[in-house]
């Protein structure tokens, strides 16, 4: 082997003596560096998470000042043009204007710049703090991140729910209105769905603050108006469903039927079947408040139609059978509406929906208008209605304790002690007019029956009513012949006759010879059989 390959083969065979493994060292070394390095981004980023808002800052800042330079120079341009203040440079002058604004404008820019990262721990820190109003700074400091991340969009939509609670709770319904304003630039980033569910949560919120109603109907309008101009058909469908129903509470009946009208001619187009269920039900309590009964049937037929179609929620296949009940009872059908106010009881019972206790409460005024009063002690105190003792239930007791005792004082006085509950509520105040009338008549035909003619002065001073009142009710049953008898108004009297009775014969004659002229024809056909 030659002496220059000798050398190289052993300072090789050297370097592998001391050193067998240089790439693994090498390798090691990487790796060191790799994780030094990799510690050093955390650290940072770290850093710079927990400086997002000094950082925001800053750089607003920045902008504001160079917006402000930029203020600066044009104003002092149309200051020189102008040639006005002389003796004062127009930086000077654009100076003053600047400090004396300067203290606002930087309190508007830091209020607008400081927004809190959108993540849970927020959301937590908002959910923690014990006075609402800070917790809603909190939360509206949250939506002003102008993170569109997916993360970033879930927390502000959690956000939003809890800042309308907060506002529902501390009943600022303005507030509420200007939310939905503000989240306007946030409803184009997230998907339609889910704005749609945030406006109506919303709205719902309103909703549940008392005395809003007016609110509830030019929030409607407007969002009515923006869906329009964004054509978000759907949401814009829905929102109209609520406004007419806002209208028809708000006693707005024309515009309400106008809006529904055109309403359900759109959405059979779409052929939407749950929302056709809502409107033609919502259609059904319009006609019915407009007393025109046989298009609130229709309309509540068209609401079954479409409902058996579709799987209907619970809630609202009791508010189509609470509809039902009512119809039914209207037409004094109380046995077939009693048993549809029990299906809505058991749908609302299952919910505890509030709607639960005024379909209790209509089954105990069927109960009271079939005459079986003496069953309403024992559904107010069986297992579902214990649940729902209070006031509601107590008036309807106490209209039953009259109705058994037929005491027009007593009924009298639990219409006056329960005015809120009774009178006040259309429909029960309805069917306790007529009951109040067949009391009254009940009563009268008991006082009058012993007499032939008596006085119209005594017979008030027994019932314990006016004598107009009185003299107006006799007359009336006297057209509706519930009695034979007259008025004798010049001596203020009631002249009470006895009901003739029929006399037997007459009858009998007339079916006699009834049966006669029928055998003579029959004589007469038979003769001209036998004659041809």
């Amino acid at each position: 082997m030659p002496p220059n390959l000798r050398a190289r083969s052993g300072r090789k065979r050297k370097c592998c003596a001391t050193d067998p493994w240089p790439s693994i060292r090498a390798l090691t070394r990487e790796k060191k560096r790799a994780a030094e390095n990799k510690r050093e981004r955390g650290k940072g980023h770290r850093q710079r998470r927990g400086a997002a808002t000094v950082s925001a800052t800053t750089a607003d800042r920045r902008r504001w000042e160079r917006e402000m330079q930029v203020g600066l120079f044009e104003r002092e341009e149309e200051l020189r043009a102008e040639g006005r203040n002389e003796g004062e440079s127009p930086r000077h002058v654009v100076g003053h204007m600047v400090l004396k604004s300067f203290s606002s404008l930087l309190l508007e820019a830091l209020a607008a710049m400081s927004y809190l990262p959108a993540t849970t721990d927020s959301i937590a820190e908002a959910l923690e703090v014990k006075d609402p109003s800070e917790s809603i700074t909190i939360l509206y400091r949250i939506l002003a991140n102008p993170s569109s991340s997916a993360e970033a969009l879930r927390i502000k939509e959690q956000a939003i729910t809890n800042l309308s609670d907060l506002l529902q709770q501390e009943k600022r319904a303005e507030e509420l209105r200007s939310l939905l304003t503000q989240l306007r630039p946030f409803f184009a980033v997230i998907p339609k769905a889910k704005t749609a569910k945030i406006v109506r949560g919303i709205i719902d919120s309103v909703a549940k603050i008392p005395g809003t109603s007016e609110l509830q109907i030019s929030l409607c309008r407007e969002m009515v108006e923006w869906t329009r101009a964004e054509k978000r058909t759907f949401l814009r469908q829905r929102v109209e469903a609520r406004l007419a129903a806002l209208l028809m509470e708000n006693k707005e009946y024309a515009e309400a039927l106008t809006l529904l009208t055109g309403l359900v001619k759109e959405v059979r187009r779409l052929d939407d079947k749950l929302l056709l269920v809502d409107i033609d039900l919502l259609e059904s309590k319009l006609h019915f408040s407009l007393k025109n009964l046989p298009k609130a049937k229709a309309a509540l037929t068209a609401a079954r139609t479409a409902a058996n179609a579709i799987y209907v929620p619970p809630a609202q296949q009791g508010t189509i059978d609470l509809q039902s009940g009512i119809l039914h009872a209207e037409e004094k059908d109380y046995k077939t509406a009693y048993s549809y106010f029990f299906e809505a009881f058991e749908a609302f019972n299952a919910l505890e929906d509030p709607r639960a206790v005024f379909s209790l409460k209509y089954m105990l005024l069927c109960k009271i208008m079939v005459n079986q009063a003496d069953d309403v002690a024992s559904i107010i105190s069986s297992k579902a209605g214990l649940h729902y003792v209070g006031i509601e239930l107590d008036a309807m007791k106490a209209v039953a304790d009259a109705h058994a005792k037929r005491s027009l004082n007593h009924f009298e006085t639990a219409l006056n002690d329960y005015k809120a509950q009774l009178e006040e509520d259309p429909i029960v105040h309805r069917h306790l007019s007529s009951l109040y009338d067949t009391l009254l008549e009940q009563n009268l035909c008991r006082l009058i029956e012993p007499f032939s003619r008596v006085e119209i002065g005594h017979i008030a001073e027994l019932i314990g009513l006016p004598v107009v009142h009185v003299e107006k009710k006799l007359s009336q049953m006297i057209l509706d012949k519930k009695f034979a008898g007259t008025l004798d108004q010049g001596a203020g009297c009631l002249v009470i006759f006895e009901i003739p009775k029929a006399d037997a014969i007459y009858p009998a004659t007339l079916e006699t010879i009834s049966n006669i002229s029928k055998v003579v024809d029959s004589l007469y056909l038979r003769s001209a059989r036998i004659m041809a």
